[in-house]
């Protein structure tokens, strides 16, 4: 007699649930119950990129997603793009802890708060432990947000040095 066996399909982890499942992030962090919960993944192309259904209670006005949501993602989504590629590329086995060290972003349109937005974000330059990305947030086939973003890898003793861990 057979046994049909059934196979339990996961969905993909996000490189935040593989390499930080405990952060606590608002943008990013899979332990924030109250968070946003960016899912950053690798593209065949190199790229990171996430995809992210809107709530009401994230509009500034009806039908319009908030523009410090809109902040907050991006700059989650660029952090990570720049952790992961000082991890690959200078070969680290853990993903290090990058922080914020100048952003600057630019709303071209409103973003609609009624339809799953994307993020997409790559990194431009490198030296050392600084990364310069830059990426944009797109919805409904439109960008409707780019930024460009400089992260850098902290160092022991800094507040954030432990917080992917």
């Amino acid at each position: 007699m057979s046994q049909t066996k059934r196979a339990t399909v996961s969905a993909p982890k996000s490189l935040q649930e593989t390499y930080a499942p405990n952060s606590i992030c608002y943008g990013c962090g899979p332990a924030n119950p109250q968070g946003l919960h960016i899912r950053s993944f690798v593209a065949e192309n190199g790229e990171l990129i996430a995809e992210w259904q809107p709530q009401p209670h994230h509009q500034a006005f009806p039908g319009a997603l908030n523009g410090g949501v809109i902040g907050t993602m991006l700059d989650c989504h660029c952090n990570w793009t720049a952790a992961y590629h000082l991890m690959t590329t200078q070969g680290l086995e853990h993903i290090p802890a990058t922080v914020t060290a100048e952003y600057t972003i630019r709303m071209l349109r409103p973003t609609p708060g009624d339809a799953p937005v994307q993020l997409r974000a790559r990194p431009v330059e490198a030296q050392g432990s600084k990364v310069i990305v830059e990426g944009e947030l797109i919805a409904k086939g439109e960008v409707c947000a780019t930024c460009r973003g400089v992260f850098v890898a902290v160092k022991p003793g800094h507040p954030a040095y432990h917080r992917w861990e």
